[in-house]
């Protein structure tokens, strides 16, 4: 039996593993911007944003080992019992995070299409119920899958997921796996698409407004330099874009993500279909890596979470220096209290 890897397996292995190591840096980052700013806690997209980066670091650390596991020894990771206990989490973590996207899409849309009522319709406690409603969602599947037992090893994916019955029940396995994905990766991309799409048409509505508003002041200052209003036009053109682009983010990775992994396992249903191996551990690496991608598109590049970022680096900065500072009067006989 052939046991070493390879290259297809070697470079999905590499893969897995930095994905590993950056979805491990960058959600830790965002749980230390949480836990260190006050203005990013207290606001209620912060939960949503929490409990996606719990999501995330709970899969990076549980369930992407094992698939290096499993890539290495070409085999099932551990007992049947370990198996299913990382499938129903990956079940589970994986229908949060999909439905965490959409409750911070859904956040997005009121707060774009009601800014002034924002703040008394969306709550800390009404973020707790639609995470609530998250978690019940998310437990309802997996408790079905463990008690269906149609939770184990699969080898196309390399992974403990989903998977066929050993013994009947075909029929029950391909009736939930159509439910499942429709439920969780149809109705979150839906809610992502309906909810975006109205943010981007309020957004370029204000666009409009704004340049019709900037096209008759310039029209006004006959003097202006062309300079400047080329500027002017410029920004225009900018801000339309960075709207388009944003929406385009959302979307885009979520689809790029999870669609090439839910479309393998709805071709998986019909046996006459062959799948090849490589693909099916490359669209569940692209599954994962929307554990390493979430951070930079819902938190770490928006301007709260930089500046938080700015603030620990020169706050770990200033106190290196000044504990280099007491080293140094130390040295010379001198003493001063060291900064903790």
């Amino acid at each position: 039996m052939r046991t070493e890897m390879d290259p297809g397996e070697v470079v999905v292995f590499a893969l897995v593993l930095v994905i590993i190591v950056v979805s491990l840096l960058s959600n830790v980052l965002v749980l230390v911007c949480f836990l260190y700013s006050p203005e990013i806690r207290k606001q209620a997209p912060g939960l949503f944003s929490l409990n996606l980066t719990f999501c995330n670091l709970l899969l990076t650390v549980a369930n992407m080992p094992l698939t290096l596991a499993a890539l290495v020894g070409r085999a099932q990771p551990g007992g049947d019992a370990l198996c299913q206990a990382a499938g129903f989490l990956e079940t589970f973590l994986s229908t949060n995070s999909m439905l965490s996207m959409a409750a911070l899409s859904i956040d997005r849309w009121v707060a774009v299409v009601f800014p002034l009522r924002y703040h008394s319709k969306v709550r800390h406690k009404d973020a707790a119920l639609v995470l609530g409603y998250t978690w019940a969602h998310s437990a309802s599947f997996s408790m079905a899958a463990a008690g269906l037992s149609f939770l184990g090893y699969q080898r196309l994916y390399a992974s403990c997921t989903l998977a066929h019955p050993k013994a009947g029940g075909r029929t029950q396995f391909v009736v939930f796996t159509l439910f499942f994905h429709s439920f969780t990766f149809l109705l979150s991309f839906v809610v992502l698409c309906v909810t975006y799409l109205k943010v981007l048409k309020v957004a370029r509505f204000h666009c409009r407004r704004i340049d019709v508003i900037t096209m008759q002041t310039l029209v006004l200052l006959v003097d202006i330099h062309p300079s400047v209003r080329q500027r002017c036009l410029e920004e225009q053109r900018r801000r339309r874009q960075r709207a388009t682009r944003k929406i385009s983010t959302f979307i885009g990775t979520f689809m790029l993500c999870f669609a090439p992994y839910v479309i393998t396992r709805m071709v998986e249903l019909f046996p006459w279909v062959p799948i090849s191996p490589h693909w099916g551990a490359i669209s569940k690496c692209l599954a994962y890596s929307k554990a390493a991608c979430d951070p930079f598109v819902y938190s770490l590049l928006r301007h709260q979470y930089r500046k938080t970022c700015a603030d620990i680096v020169n706050r770990l900065l200033k106190r290196r220096s000044l504990n280099a500072a007491a080293r140094g009067f130390e040295s010379q006989g001198s003493s001063i209290p060291r900064v903790e």
